[in-house]
């Protein structure tokens, strides 16, 4: 399957997942195909989500569930890109607030989690992600570590994620929490728009080449790849619309209807 001119200048594709490749539960109309051109192409894909609630592996089967082909290595959650920044930190010890993979990403970067001890509030570092068992104690703990002089690590300021009955509290929320108690805004916030997000993306790309970031959000995707300093493509199956990505500042560099337009000839 050939790819259209647009997308042939591009040697790594950086593509989100809800509302770019699915929606849901069901992929997207062509989007198989066209990750499976890109990859025909020579294109490098690499598959970029700020979800914290899930571990990679997680999305490899649903990648591969709904008929994409993917590795492990191919895949970046805002939870490994987080595990890659602290890994360059000289921090020791973590509090974590988040998922059992967010725990698990802090861990593998080398810190040594505090949960469920008595030194929690002494953590080198706060870590903060939602989680649907989130609780004051956490908020608490969260807390007093930071005005002991932990750093606040976040890993993104979504407020809120898309689910059936309606929109979620996300790690934004959380975040906002622990900054309104302790007066400190975070040292460092991980997902998309952050270019950390990215930075983490270039070091598993591993190879130089020119780099397009696609997604469905003007805020989040088209934004993150601005600051990163990148091209970017909206594409329009996650509900913005094109008179939106018109009015846009900054505007993407393409504008697709779907990822299977803005990718097949």
């Amino acid at each position: 399957m050939p790819v259209s001119p647009r997308i042939r200048p591009y040697d790594h594709v950086l593509l989100d997942l809800d509302g770019c490749l699915w929606v849901g539960d069901d992929a997207c109309d062509g989007a198989v195909d066209a990750v499976a051109a890109l990859r025909e192409a020579g294109a490098q894909v690499l598959f970029l989500t700020n979800d914290v609630r899930h571990a990679p592996e997680d999305f490899v089967r649903k990648l591969w569930r709904l008929g994409f082909q993917a590795s492990l290595a191919e895949v970046v959650t805002a939870g490994a890109a987080l595990q890659f920044h602290l890994s360059g930190r000289q921090s020791s010890s973590a509090f974590v607030i988040g998922s059992d993979a967010l725990v698990e990403h802090v861990a593998a970067a080398g810190l040594r989690v505090l949960n469920r001890t008595p030194f929690a509030t002494r953590a080198d570092v706060v870590v903060v992600g939602a989680h649907d068992h989130f609780a004051y104690d956490e908020l608490r703990i969260a807390t007093q570590a930071v005005l002991r002089g932990a750093q606040l690590v976040a890993a993104t300021r979504d407020p809120t994620f898309p689910m059936p009955d309606g929109p979620w509290p996300a790690s934004g929320a959380v975040l906002a929490a622990v900054e309104t108690a302790t007066g400190h805004s975070a040292d460092l916030v991980v997902g998309k728009p952050e270019p950390a997000m990215y930075d983490a993306a270039r070091d598993r790309l591993g190879t130089p080449g020119r780099v397009l970031a696609v997604g469905d959000l003007l805020e989040v995707d088209v934004a993150g790849a601005r600051r990163a300093g990148l091209d970017s493509a909206l594409v329009l199956t996650g509900g913005t619309t094109r008179e939106a990505a018109e009015a846009a500042d900054p505007k993407p560099t393409h504008v697709a209807d779907s990822l299977s337009a803005l990718v097949l000839a």
